[in-house]
């Protein structure tokens, strides 16, 4: 049987999203998450089918992968197919046609889970290593304490005030209620809550959002902002708290989160609310001919 690569379609996202939440193991590496693809619906059901890719073999899907902008993919493996070297194979040689439509020429980059065999593959064939990444994990199976502020589970008539706290939160951020109103409408936000914190004063300070994968799998933190006029506070440890209580409550085994190994203050800031650093994972890149 030969790998064929393909792209799901509007009406094959949903699948995709079920076998993402199935190759979600607290054992395992941490790799792209329903929620992934569930926060790029933000630019809507047509953009994220766009940028979604499978491999599969005899109708099994084995392998998918997310651009998550013009020059990055980032894969996710079936368990058992890490050390597939005919899927590996394919996955290389899908990558470094631009006339394939995975990656485009110039210098690009591949984020793929540590200890897949197709890591080894790109670095035979030139590919380097790039940025760094730290996952951070918290284990849901003991209770999690109350974060120590007013914490809400926001809906549609929220969404424009938890929009404005993330473009506060981020640099050059432009998502709007009308985004959170699309990614609110995929299927991956079925397992999700968007959360906000609030200050004394009622002022809206902090938000998340958390993705579930199923009952027993790794939850995901995407994202989390700390408004850039109330930062110094501890709101970021108490919605990351909050957003850890919200996951255990709906089942999630675990709670992770990745982020630049640049970006201390974030790293400091999950650490402090409970998540401990995993062992940082590099991706790769290639460098235009």
């Amino acid at each position: 049987m030969t790998i064929a690569m393909g792209g799901p379609g509007v009406d094959g996202l949903g699948d995709v999203v079920r076998v993402l939440g199935e190759w979600q193991h607290d054992a395992g590496p941490v790799q792209v998450h329903p929620g992934d693809v569930g926060w790029f619906w933000r630019f809507g059901a047509e953009r994220a089918a766009a940028a979604t890719r499978t491999w599969s073999r005899a109708g099994e899907v084995l392998a998918v992968g997310l651009l998550d902008g013009a020059d990055l993919l980032r894969l996710a493996f079936a368990p058992e197919a890490w050390q597939d070297e005919e899927l590996a194979q394919q996955v290389v040689e899908d990558v470094a046609a631009p006339e394939r439509g995975v990656l485009p020429e110039g210098k690009v980059y591949i984020e793929a889970p540590m200890g897949a065999l197709v890591r080894d593959l790109l670095f035979r064939k030139g590919w380097a290593s790039g940025e760094a990444w730290t996952p951070l994990r918290r284990d849901l199976g003991a209770p999690v304490p109350d974060p120590g502020v007013r914490v809400e589970v926001i809906g549609p008539e929220q969404a424009h005030e938890w929009a404005a706290v993330l473009r506060a939160s981020f640099d050059g951020s432009t998502f709007t209620g009308e985004r959170w109103h699309a990614m609110a409408a995929g299927a991956p936000y079925a397992g999700a809550r968007c959360l906000v914190a609030r200050d004394e004063q009622g002022e809206a300070v902090a938000v998340v959002t958390v993705w579930s994968a199923g009952e027993g799998k790794l939850g995901l933190i995407e994202p989390m902002g700390v408004h850039r006029a109330h930062r110094g506070h501890g709101y970021g440890r108490a919605i990351t708290v909050a957003a850890a209580r919200a996951l255990q409550e709906a089942g999630s085994s675990s709670v992770v989160v990745c982020c630049p190994s640049s970006n201390a203050g974030a790293v400091a800031t999950y650490r402090s609310a409970g998540l401990e650093q995993l062992p940082e994972r590099l991706d790769l890149y290639r460098d235009a001919p």
